[in-house]
């Protein structure tokens, strides 16, 4: 005879199971560390400012 289970206990593991993968698939999405996001930044802001650097004036 099998062992009985305690379904409540099933059902709270399989929610456990999906909300770690929902995690793991938005740390993927949106995971950057605040140092990558200053990196990005600090390039954005250069690039900007390079630009301003290359542009003409028009009389």
């Amino acid at each position: 005879m099998a062992e009985p289970i305690n379904l409540n206990k099933a059902r709270k593991a399989r929610v456990k199971a999906e909300d770690q993968a929902r995690a793991a698939e938005n740390r993927v999405k949106f995971g950057r560390t605040g140092a990558q996001k200053a990196l990005d930044a600090a390039r954005a802001d250069q690039a900007k400012q390079r630009l301003d650097q290359m542009r003409r004036e028009r009389d």
